[in-house]
């Protein structure tokens, strides 16, 4: 099902044309607001060149638009409070939010916005937009599946998506890390971050 607009290649060149849209989309057009307690917005950091760390944000706002009769022009915007991160370690938590990492006392709000969404086909899709952290405003593509829509027991309409991205967290300003005497470095410069989103569609 087709959420945003599909840009193909054709014998004459690409054809940027929107796709049909599925009829079922029509139901999905409208504003949603994420759910915070059936969303996760995660992140996996390699540490010290042997092992993964996972944590996540538990404050975060976010709303998308679905578009049925353009879909290219869905949208989707987040505001992630630096503060409320967790990875499981209240030492390493303490450490993430200081001067090291995320000066969340100067920078609170991690945010994305939308600038552009495509569909690669199927269930696939692709959302491009600018990603700010510590001041620092660079792109971010986030890969996304579309896994369906329902109307909940509280007569709720939801759509969810997962999302995969991988980022440097050097080029926004992230850098800090200690040497091993092994060789390498304690924190990867890649991280890996994913997304679990169900969002709710407001009310008309």
């Amino acid at each position: 099902m087709s959420i945003f607009g599909r840009k193909t290649d054709t014998a004459a060149g690409t054809d940027t044309t929107p796709v049909a849209v599925n009829p079922e989309l029509a139901a999905l057009t409208g504003d949603y607001t994420l759910d915070p307690s059936h969303t996760t917005i995660g992140f996996v950091a390699r540490h010290a060149m042997v092992t993964n760390v996972k944590g996540s944000f538990k404050d975060f706002e976010g709303t998308l638009h679905l578009d049925g009769s353009d879909p290219s022009k869905s949208t989707a915007s987040i505001d992630v409070k630096m503060e409320s991160v967790e990875t499981g370690s209240a030492d390493r938590d303490g450490h993430l939010k200081s001067a090291d990492f995320f000066k969340t006392d100067e920078f609170p709000t991690m945010t994305f916005r939308s600038t552009e969404a495509e569909a690669l086909g199927g269930d696939d899709y692709r959302i491009t937009g600018e990603l700010s952290i510590l001041g620092t405003t660079k792109p971010l593509t986030i890969e996304l599946e579309f896994n369906g829509s329902a109307t909940d027991p509280f007569g709720n309409q939801r759509v969810g998506f997962e999302g995969k991205a991988e980022i440097l967290r050097s080029e926004w300003g992230l850098s800090w890390n200690a040497a091993l005497e092994t060789g390498g470095v304690l924190v990867s410069d890649k991280i890996k971050l994913v997304f679990d989103i169900s969002a709710i569609k407001n009310a008309a």
